[in-house]
């Protein structure tokens, strides 16, 4: 999600578009909150936020597969999208890479770039959803997240999986996201290595959520049962993310 605007200029618009949407005795209804001054406005919003991640977990299917286009339809060039400006991309050494791995997982050894290249891999034309309100579909490979999971013998049982990235961007999904069959680790774009722009040397491709919880420049993973929250999570945004 390219964002930039700071955070501070982006949640009041928010709150304030919540707040005539709703009524102050609607909200104490919602969330059984008393509302009467700024603050427990914000706490009745976070409450009707994860009343909202709730509902996408439960509406969540992950036996459905998002959409899939022709390589026709991928769009030229593919946009940038970070918190940050495109001249602050990162730059991250892939020969002296390494994936972290910690939490609820069995074998802990780091990965390196050849090794995930080394697994299954699969491709996929999809979209990308970007909060702001754009989309943009793109071509991705990599290996699939539920085998590298596996692989690694992370507790399938947990509730999160969480990521940190080398730009300092962190978030975290839900284990039936993880493992669901178009959740890649992307190592590829449109049949090259993956550029800086787009997250080199791993993102986490994840059509079934919106852009920001589609983590790049991936360096460590930890499976948890502690919610972890994320980046534009902790400022507001919805944490289920769902596209």
């Amino acid at each position: 999600m390219k964002i930039s605007e700071k955070p501070d200029l982006i949640l009041p618009s928010r709150r304030i578009f919540l707040r005539n949407g709703l009524t102050l005795g609607g909200l104490s209804l919602l969330t059984g909150c008393a509302v009467d001054n700024e603050e427990s406005v914000d706490r009745a919003l976070t409450a009707i936020s994860r009343l909202n991640d709730r509902a996408q977990a439960w509406l969540f299917d992950p036996a459905r597969l998002a959409p899939t286009y022709p390589a026709s339809m991928i769009t030229r060039p593919f946009p940038f999208n970070a918190y940050y400006g495109e001249e602050e991309i990162r730059e991250v050494d892939g020969e002296a890479w390494r994936l972290e791995l910690s939490g609820l997982i069995a074998d802990r050894k780091p990965w390196t770039l050849a090794q995930l290249r080394a697994l299954p891999q699969q491709s996929q034309i999809t979209r990308h959803i970007c909060v702001e309100g754009w989309s943009a579909i793109g071509q991705w490979s990599g290996a699939p997240f539920a085998h590298f999971l596996r692989r690694v013998g992370a507790d399938l049982t947990a509730k999160y999986v969480g990521f940190k990235c080398a730009d300092d961007y962190f978030t975290s999904i839900d284990m039936a996201t993880a493992l669901h069959p178009q959740t890649i680790m992307a190592l590829s774009y449109d049949g090259q290595p993956l550029p800086p722009k787009y997250g080199f040397p791993m993102k986490l491709r994840i059509p079934t959520k919106l852009g920001y919880k589609n983590p790049k420049h991936v360096q460590a993973i930890f499976v948890t049962n502690t919610y972890s929250g994320g980046y534009w999570e902790d400022q507001g945004y919805n944490w289920f993310g769902g596209s």
